[in-house]
């Protein structure tokens, strides 16, 4: 056991396609399987360090350039399992390189509000949610400029939060695949987009236009799909088709989903129904 530990530290963090993720389940809906964005970073850092737990016991290499510089021996720890990274990028590649705080900040608000009950700190700043997407909409939402408040429909998953803007034109989504933010959209954001104008028409029985449904809305959608394919290595446009093998189609899925849950809301919820059917009159 010791002796796989030792070895499974460095390839984790070293060797192409030696990720943990290949053979487990638990993360068949996860971003990547072989963790090339940590070893390229191991690769492109003057350090890096990487300590993992498991079992009570714990693992700390060094690294330089890729290279190992420092392998400590397993040693017995109380401490709960998971991984430390850090690294210093390499001045001779990125010259003068800086953290843009402001990227940084979004992206621990991002995984806040996908992790809810999650406690991360970045530069003494606490980033927490409570209540997963409704606050990702909620927190940018001044009083008084939405026609009702944002509706939260959560499921298996698939999580998703929307309401309509009064100082808003056009669309506005956030959405999100496995934890990515997917910037570019994909065929979850399509299959939301189709799914709410669908749904609302069948619930005040009438046709309105689809543009005039979907103008100045305002929503957040995260599914999770086993084994993702990406339009890019960037990963931020969804190009799957299906929630995974032999399962229902993305567009089925989200189109069910937000059909059953979205109609439901509506029927008990009045208020917000009428709020949201006034704006199309």
């Amino acid at each position: 056991m010791v002796e796989v530990f030792h070895l499974k530290v460095i390839d984790c963090v070293s060797k192409i396609n030696t990720g943990g993720k290949y053979d487990s389940k638990a993360f068949k809906k996860s971003i990547g399987l072989n963790g090339v964005g940590t070893k390229a970073v191991n690769a492109l850092s003057d350090y890096f360090r990487v300590q993992s737990v498991r079992d009570g016991q714990t693992k700390v290499v060094e690294f330089k350039k890729g290279e190992v510089i420092l392998e400590e021996e397993v040693q017995e720890t109380s401490v709960r399992k998971g991984t430390r990274v850090s690294f210093i990028p390499d001045e001779s590649i990125f010259n003068n390189f800086r953290y843009v705080n402001e990227y940084v900040e979004k992206m621990m608000w991002h995984y806040a509000y996908l992790n809810k009950g999650l406690t991360m700190l970045y530069n003494g700043e606490k980033f927490y949610s409570e209540n997963g997407l409704y606050d990702l909409l909620n927190n940018q939402i001044e009083e008084g400029t939405s026609h009702y408040p944002v509706i939260h429909l959560k499921g298996e998953d698939i999580e998703i939060a929307m309401t309509h803007m009064r100082n808003q034109y056009g669309e506005s989504y956030h959405s999100f695949v496995n934890g990515q933010h997917t910037t570019m959209g994909g065929t979850h954001q399509t299959a939301f987009r189709e799914a709410v104008v669908k749904t609302i028409r069948e619930f005040y029985g009438k046709n309105y236009e689809a543009s005039d449904i979907r103008q100045s809305i305002n929503a957040a959608i995260s599914i999770k799909v086993i084994e993702p394919v990406f339009e890019s290595q960037t990963k931020t446009k969804l190009g799957s088709t299906d929630m995974g093998p032999n399962m229902s189609t993305v567009r089925t899925f989200v189109n069910d989903f937000v059909k059953s849950k979205l109609d439901n809301y509506l029927h008990k919820n009045p208020q917000a129904a009428d709020a949201l059917q006034k704006k199309y009159c």
